[in-house]
């Protein structure tokens, strides 16, 4: 007599987790959110990698908070694509046209589109147009915000990009709540003087760990119009500030630092309900600084390791990339604001069960524990 083991592969059990991941999101009250939120993500740590195509079809309605008010906003989100010319490299191409089927295929349309920097590996106008070619063919592209990332920058210092996508800094109110985004990726002027030509100079400002460049900082300036922008909202207003480096310190020696950051935290201190979104670092990564909440994207080209110290106690790792599978620890995802302001976090890996941060996570809410650690965490 045989023996037949019913034991479901990998892709299978990978398959089915995602929907049931996207599929307990759906109509919940904010007490049952939280429950699944938190089984959510200790179940995806321990799943290991997939190495699987791309996640599917983003079915998420927007949820209900404790009085039965809908979630208020949805973002669609995609990051750090580094274009080189499609005959030097189409895989980043390729990537990023993948992300844009992924937002394609939402079930509801997200309010807004944000685009996190970087689109450019070394800021060459083929580069970027490539990039606004492949963003193009979003179907809300009309709902497309875009923020500008070092490796856009510094080749011309920001006019091919500027042509195409506008002021580097904006903002706007959405159904309660103020947006804002900065340009935080500046540096001292290091290049003059070593008498650098523009690749040079871009070249440089691309080897976040060569020590020569100058780290990233707002501004003054730039600091008196975030202060300016935001006088007129109340303290119990929320707001959402967009920057390409994380608004602290993190790890300097790859620039994974904003040097003017705690001017930038002053200001946004008093509102109670404020969130920073940030690129650049290629990963999950989650912070909380006194009110401020912090929360990083992934990137559609690489995943970044984790920096060897100075990581925020917040943060839930994910596991180790393979380095087998370029596709691995990359991918999308949504930013939910909650009814309250506050922002629940989906980072959508191509190759791995989705991931959850929720705001009640970093609130320390009942039933929103913290995660357990992943089984092959950073080395």
């Amino acid at each position: 007599m045989s023996i037949r083991y019913l034991r479901e592969n990998l892709e299978t059990r990978v398959e089915r987790e995602r929907k049931e991941f996207f599929s307990g999101l759906v109509n919940l009250d904010r007490r049952s959110f939280l429950k699944v939120a938190s089984a959510s993500m200790t179940a995806a740590l321990g799943a290991g990698m997939a190495g699987f195509g791309s996640f599917q079809p983003m079915k998420i309605a927007l949820g209900a908070d404790a009085q039965g008010n809908e979630q208020s906003i949805k973002i669609a989100y995609l990051s750090d694509s580094h274009l080189y010319q499609k005959h030097i490299n189409d895989r980043f191409a390729n990537a990023l046209a993948r992300a844009v089927e992924d937002v394609n295929a939402m079930e509801e349309a997200p309010d807004f589109i944000f685009y996190g920097g970087d689109l450019a590996q070394l800021g060459q106008p083929e580069e970027l147009d490539l990039g606004a070619e492949i963003l193009s063919g979003l179907k809300y592209r009309d709902r497309l915000r875009i923020m500008v990332g070092e490796h856009d920058w510094y080749y011309d210092m920001g006019e091919k990009w500027q042509s195409l996508f506008g002021s580097p800094r904006w903002t706007f109110d959405l159904k309660g709540v103020r947006f804002v985004c900065l340009m935080s990726v500046n540096e001292e002027d290091f290049w003059t003087e070593a008498g650098m030509s523009p690749l040079e100079r871009m070249k440089t400002v691309a080897g976040l760990d060569n020590q020569m460049q100058r780290p990233f900082f707002v501004g003054d300036e730039q600091i008196a119009w975030l202060e300016k922008t935001l006088a007129d909202w109340k303290d119990d207003q929320p707001v959402i500030v967009f920057s390409h480096s994380p608004l602290y310190k993190l790890y300097k020696n790859w620039n994974f630092w904003t040097d003017d950051a705690e001017k930038v935290q002053a200001v946004l201190k008093r509102f109670q309900k404020v969130t920073v979104i940030h690129g650049h670092t290629h990963q999950v990564l989650t912070n909380k600084i006194e009110n401020i909440h912090f929360h990083g994207l992934l990137s559609t080209a690489w995943p970044w390791p984790y920096a060897p110290e100075g990581m925020p106690e917040w943060t839930v790792q994910m596991n180790r990339s393979d380095p087998f599978n370029s596709a691995d620890g990359c991918g999308d995802g949504e930013i939910r604001v909650n009814a309250d302001g506050l922002v629940d976090k989906v980072y959508a890996l191509w190759n791995r069960k989705p991931m959850l941060v929720p705001a009640a996570y970093l609130n320390e809410e009942e039933g929103a524990k913290r995660p357990d650690r992943p089984n092959l965490p950073a080395y």
